[in-house]
């Protein structure tokens, strides 16, 4: 505040005397009576002002790389950090306090859920730049919502639209036959943003002596 307002401070002093009294002896006694002025300056005031609302951004990534822009909205994402933190404890993977009595067990559990976690980032990473790429948006995710449409899914969101599949198996002699749900057409094009062949679904149900690998 030193350089925004200048103060000025001015002490007036005022001496008397006082006469002995109760076996004190006379003396003199000062006091002051104090003046605070305080002045605005404009022009620095002014130069505070037009810095306020200002950031740094520093990164490691040259400009051909990464403009002002991006860097202002990568900071801007930095929420997206602690949403995967929050997808950990949340339902998806429900990391909850650890009621185990090996320090090695609760190291590869964490460790087993981070893999989990990083699935589901990479598959919704993949299907928001498959829909980017294609510009439109893909609907039915939304139970109660047929209509609504989006292009920035949640990996649960997609997971949840597998949820009706049954994959069953029956064993008639030696054989055992797989027959899985049919695919919809919403799952079938969900497998096609997630670059995932559609073989991947198909070759459950095939005809094999041994369940599928």
């Amino acid at each position: 505040m030193s350089d925004l307002v200048e103060v000025t401070i001015a002490a007036t002093a005022q001496t008397r005397m006082v006469g002995s009294y109760a076996g004190q002896a006379a003396r003199e006694e000062t006091s002051y009576a104090m003046q605070l002025r305080t002045r605005r300056i404009p022009t620095a005031i002014a130069a505070a002002e037009a810095r306020l609302g200002w950031r740094v951004y520093a990164t490691n990534r040259p400009t051909a790389q990464l403009s002002l822009a991006q860097v202002v909205l990568a900071y801007r994402d930095e929420y997206l950090i602690e949403r995967r933190l929050g997808r950990l404890k949340g339902a998806a993977l429900s990391l909850r306090p650890l009621y185990l009595s090996r320090d090695d067990h609760a190291t590869g559990l964490i460790r087993l859920l981070t893999i989990g976690l990083r699935v589901l980032c990479v598959l919704e990473h993949v299907i928001r730049q498959g829909l980017s790429t294609e510009q439109q948006a893909v609907t039915r995710l939304y139970a109660g919502q047929p209509n609504r449409a989006t292009t920035r899914p949640t990996a649960e969101r997609v997971l949840e639209a597998f949820r009706n599949l049954t994959l069953t198996v029956v064993q008639v002699g030696s054989q055992l036959i797989h027959h899985l749900t049919p695919l919809s057409t919403l799952q079938q094009r969900l497998l096609a943003l997630a670059q995932l062949d559609a073989s991947c679904s198909t070759r459950l149900s095939a005809h094999s002596p041994k369940p599928p690998d």
